[in-house]
């Protein structure tokens, strides 16, 4: 800029303040999401609410609530996935059965917040808004403000759902507020992280080993039960502040103002962070490399490795930090069910053995299984993510062809699962072995429960690629399908949904290691449709014209 234009600010500029521009940009975040934001609010709110009747009918009775919570109060495996229980009445069953809940809120406003900032920055869409009058700091604002919106709209939904039900209205606030809490903070942590790095991919990973940070020092702090040595590590967690609101146990509200406060500080960061950095750069600047590749890099194969690599490592990491926890506290299960045949007969049905530890591996297996179908979700859209910027394009227009570039990402959607079910067989497996004074037995148990879930996991992949190649301005349809095998796998069950819903999932037709014999129809049935898809999605990429978009 020149010396007499330096300082000048365009006419079009003038009195444009930081979040100028922000009401706008809520409408357009509103516009776009009208369908998907609803239905995960809605989705999430269906799942407590479903709670009430299921476990009315299964603990009628004020003994059969008392026992249930002697039973699973003081069962490390129920601590350590959901949580304490603060009371024996009919909503401090409800709200420790959705314990794992707020960790499904924050992975879901995490990812609305960084959608809406760092990955409009990342495909130029951020930049244009901001040659119009809008100040730096709307686009930030406005997806803080919907997504914090949505939580609260949910929180609303949930404390009229369990009041009209017949529970306290105090403790259905609270229990709306505990599940807002979780998913306030973590957009508010999204709002950082997207400052951060210039790329979505870093700003998701940092976001989400946040969250599982997060969990695993509330793990620590409630699997010992109330009073143990390590239970003032809830403080340090906000996923542990919400446990502590203590819905139908004697609420403490004061614990909010230890969430408003977090979310506060967070929020003031991210603004802070966005302001000091120049628009599609990270306030961390990326580390350069080598003026020279090596030969491994060279190629599509090298390439994929280079961009999806560091990723795999972060989810191999939290894999094996999963069935480690897994692992340690299945000897815990026996204890929880021995006296209560209601609910060995609920493990029995999931597990589909009546060994209750091994009905406990097909369980978890299975949650494991649908988390690492997250990961090949990822994986196979991050050709789309590749398009979008338009960094395809000019790898196209080499000798390279569209199905040898495409295949060096599917090789970490085919191989990746492998790795991440491996790592976490491995580590269950060991952990288990290790407290019955058996691992050779338990390993290879265990280990073949968590790759039964290989072709679930491939046949969701498989639905990405296929939205990928045949119809890529619907490819955030993956994480619908996701979301739908999670609420079937997970709550399937207690919300009473008829066989034929059940059986939407392929995790629900994975054979049910350890303890039942493996049956073969079924797991080709779903690598025959995982084939047939990803043949559609290939061939339907090689097919259109590259979207800019």
């Amino acid at each position: 800029m020149s010396g007499a234009n330096r300082g000048v600010v365009p006419p079009q500029m003038a009195g444009v303040s930081a979040l100028t521009g922000t009401g706008g940009l809520v409408r357009l975040i509103l516009r776009r999401d009208r369908m998907l934001l609803p239905a995960w609010v809605l989705w999430i709110a269906v799942i407590p609410l479903g709670f009430v009747g299921a476990t009315d009918s299964l603990y009628p009775e004020a003994a059969d609530r008392l026992q249930y919570a002697h039973t699973t109060g003081t069962n490390p495996t129920f601590l350590a996935l959901y949580g304490p229980m603060y009371g024996t009445d009919l909503g401090s069953i409800i709200a420790q059965r959705a314990g794992f809940v707020p960790v499904v809120i924050g992975l879901i406003s995490a990812l609305t917040v960084i959608r809406h900032t760092r990955t409009e920055e990342e495909a130029g869409r951020r930049e244009l808004l901001g040659a119009t009058v809008a100040g730096r700091g709307a686009g930030l604002a406005a997806a803080l403000i919907v997504t914090m919106g949505a939580n609260l709209v949910l929180a609303a939904l949930l404390t009229a759902g369990l009041t009209a039900q017949g529970l306290p209205a105090a403790g259905s606030l609270a229990f709306g507020l505990q599940m807002a809490a979780g998913g306030c903070v973590f957009a508010a942590v999204a709002g950082v992280t997207a400052q951060l790095s210039e790329g979505a991919g870093a700003a998701r990973g940092t976001a989400i080993a946040a969250l599982g940070a997060a969990f695993t020092v509330r793990m620590a702090a409630d699997v010992g039960g109330a009073g143990n040595s390590l239970s003032w590590l809830g403080w340090l967690s906000p996923l542990g502040w919400g446990n502590r609101l203590r819905a139908y146990g004697g609420e403490r509200w004061w614990t909010l103002a230890l969430v408003a406060a977090l979310v506060a500080a967070l929020v003031a960061a991210a603004g802070a962070l966005s302001a000091r950095r120049d628009v599609g750069a990270g306030v961390l600047p990326p580390r350069l490399g080598p003026a020279d590749a090596p030969a491994r890099l060279s190629g599509p194969f090298g390439l994929a490795w280079r961009l999806q690599s560091r990723s795999l490592y972060g989810w191999l990491a939290g894999f094996a930090a999963l069935g480690v926890v897994y692992g340690a506290v299945a000897g815990g299960v026996l204890d929880m069910v021995k006296d209560n045949p209601d609910l060995a007969e609920i493990f029995t049905r999931l597990g589909g053995q009546s060994a209750i530890v091994d009905a406990y591996f097909a369980s978890v297996m299975g949650m494991v299984g649908l988390i690492a179908s997250a990961y090949a979700v990822s994986t196979a859209l991050r050709l789309r993510t590749e398009e979008a910027a338009q960094r395809a394009e000019p790898l196209l227009a080499t000798a390279t062809g569209r199905l040898r570039w495409a295949s060096g990402h599917l090789l970490f959607t085919l191989l990746g699962p492998v790795a991440a079910l491996t790592v976490a067989g491995l580590a269950a497996g060991v952990a288990h072995g290790l407290d019955t004074g058996d691992p050779g037995r338990e390993v290879p148990r265990v280990l073949g429960a968590a790759l039964a879930q290989l072709p679930a996991v491939w046949l969701v992949g498989a639905i990405a690629l296929a939205l990928f190649g045949l119809a890529p301005g619907l490819t955030g349809g993956a994480w619908a399908a996701v979301a739908g095998c999670a609420l079937i796998t997970l709550f399937g069950a207690a919300l009473g949904l008829d066989q034929w819903a059940l059986d939407l999932s392929p995790f629900t037709h994975i054979p049910k290691l350890p303890g039942r014999s493996f049956a073969l129809a079924p797991v080709l049935w779903l690598l025959a449709i995982a084939a047939a898809l990803s043949a559609a999605g290939l061939a339907g990429f090689r097919r259109r014209d590259l979207a800019t978009r």
